[in-house]
């Protein structure tokens, strides 16, 4: 048996399932981006927000599109839109049927209707979940217009970049004189409600259409938010685990997670799911301290797990935290230079430090080091530049900081050379292994070309010499030596 609508009948007891019928779901959010995230975070509250609703919470069904490629929705359309949720604890697995989407689509097919859905009087929110890379940004924050796939939204009839379908949806509800829905960004990216706000508003004026970007100013709610939990990429074992769980019945989406949730959304006027419903849900006046904490001291320090891992041949987060050298270079790191301008006091630090060390090691969650390191260059200026410089400015230690851009790029000169076995993904990737090979075996000319990107980087940082000189420096020692053995004089 597979798992549908028919089939939440025969799932065993200790299964969690809804207590809604999914049938019975009307769409009030259209989410784009429906990736291992989505489905582990926000389709998780919405979904707890219906049940505590009851009949009145059937309004908030998901309409979630998938941005790259259709095999995720197709699978998704073929189980009735439910899948499996795996919490992962240390030593024990829970499993739950999530029903919340009512529909999977592919933002690639112009059936999709995206911007109508959006415009639909009954879509009260927008949700994302693009990836930082998904928003096309330049180190400023701003709409990069020389992406060609901003270029191509200018023109196109059916837009696919996440700017491009929600300035057309809200121009659509423009038009009719609708009240816009709000709009909601669930990605790492600093200030994401303003950001992405800025985003649209620019594409719109590119657009030539100065009326839509004063109105979507004026008029659309763009909150910010920040949403924290570990969904790794999904494994044969979690396919097996989920039949195991579901008694036989076979899941070909099922996702895994950790047990920690949280999502902080900045207060917005309108209806909403009773997502407070969920533990870990909060609306808050100001989201920025909770944001500038989780994108510098988790996400900046998973990118040290990730690059650095990487080179001492540590597969996953779990690997990379749990190596002795490795474990202690991130929490110093973590504590010590990503902790810059978070208002928070040190016994917070000190534990948030703690519990995020700890969430890492969870051996449980398999977590690939190669997908965490992902789009480096999109996340690169908020996430790991802008601690760096406020360190240096007060003369607080960066070595983790050049540790890890020196790490990122050995990463491309390794690939550029063919001795690095690992795909890299990255919006800038031939540029940036075009810089490796026109400074081939050059490690101080590397460095130059790029902190030269201020695209990625910024504004030249304080010192720039010193700061250009002490990555060339970690980039040969990075080349020359053993990594494991550099890690071990590096952490002691």
């Amino acid at each position: 048996m597979n798992l549908n609508r028919n089939a939440i009948s025969h799932v065993p007891d200790t299964v969690y399932t809804p207590r809604y019928d999914p049938a019975l779901l009307r769409p009030g959010i259209v989410h784009l981006g429906c990736g291992n995230f989505h489905r582990g975070h926000q389709v998780v509250a919405t979904q707890a927000a219906i049940d505590a609703e009851g009949r009145d919470g059937l309004r908030w069904g998901i309409v979630s599109a998938t941005m790259r490629r259709p095999d995720l929705a197709t699978v998704l359309q073929s189980q009735d839109n439910l899948y499996t949720l795996l919490t992962r604890e240390p030593a024990n697995t829970v499993a739950s049927v999530m029903a919340a989407i009512t529909e999977a689509v592919y933002a690639g097919d112009d059936n999709a209707n995206l911007a109508a859905r959006i415009a639909d009087p009954a879509t009260a929110i927008v949700t994302l979940t693009v990836t930082a890379s998904g928003y096309y940004l330049s180190a400023d924050g701003r709409l990069d217009p020389t992406f060609e796939a901003i270029q191509a939204d200018l023109t196109a009839i059916t837009p696919r970049t996440a700017p491009g379908i929600i300035a057309a949806g809200l121009a659509q509800v423009r038009q009719r004189g609708g009240v816009p829905p709000v709009i909601l960004c669930c990605d790492n990216v600093n200030s994401n409600g303003d950001t992405l706000r800025q985003a649209v508003i620019d594409l719109a004026a590119l657009k030539g259409d100065d009326l839509l970007a004063a109105w979507i100013e004026t008029n659309v709610q763009f909150p910010d938010t920040m949403v924290d939990r570990i969904v790794p990429t999904a494994t044969p074992d979690d396919i097996a685990d989920a039949c195991r769980l579901l008694g036989g019945i076979e899941d070909r989406a099922p996702i895994s997670a950790e047990p920690w949730f949280q999502w902080v959304i900045g207060e917005f006027d309108g209806p909403r799911p009773r997502w407070v419903a969920h533990p870990g849900t909060k609306f808050v006046s100001d989201v920025g301290v909770f944001e500038r904490a989780k994108l510098q001291m988790l996400n900046g320090t998973h990118m040290l797990l990730a690059y650095v891992g990487a080179l001492a041949n540590l597969n996953t987060v779990s690997e990379a935290a749990s190596d002795d050298a490795l474990g202690r270079i991130a929490a110093r790191f973590m504590r010590n230079e990503q902790t810059a301008d978070v208002s928070l006091d040190t016994d917070e630090l000190d534990r948030y430090t703690v519990d995020l060390m700890q969430r890492f090691r969870n051996p449980g969650i398999v977590h690939e080091v190669t997908r965490i390191g992902r789009n480096g260059s999109a996340k690169m200026a908020s996430r790991i530049v802008q601690p760096m410089r406020s360190n240096i400015e007060t003369g607080r230690p960066v070595d983790g900081a050049v540790l890890l851009i020196a790490s990122w790029i050995r990463w491309f000169a390794l690939h550029e050379q063919d001795e690095f076995d690992i795909a890299l993904t990255d919006p800038r990737a031939e540029t940036l292994r075009g810089l490796c090979a026109d400074a081939r075996d050059d490690h101080k000319a590397q460095a130059e070309a790029f902190l030269a990107m201020e695209e990625v980087f910024g504004a030249p940082l304080p010192d720039h010499g010193k700061q250009v000189e002490a990555i060339a420096s970690m980039l040969r020692r990075l080349t020359e030596e053993s990594v494991p053995e550099l890690l071990r004089t590096i952490a002691h």
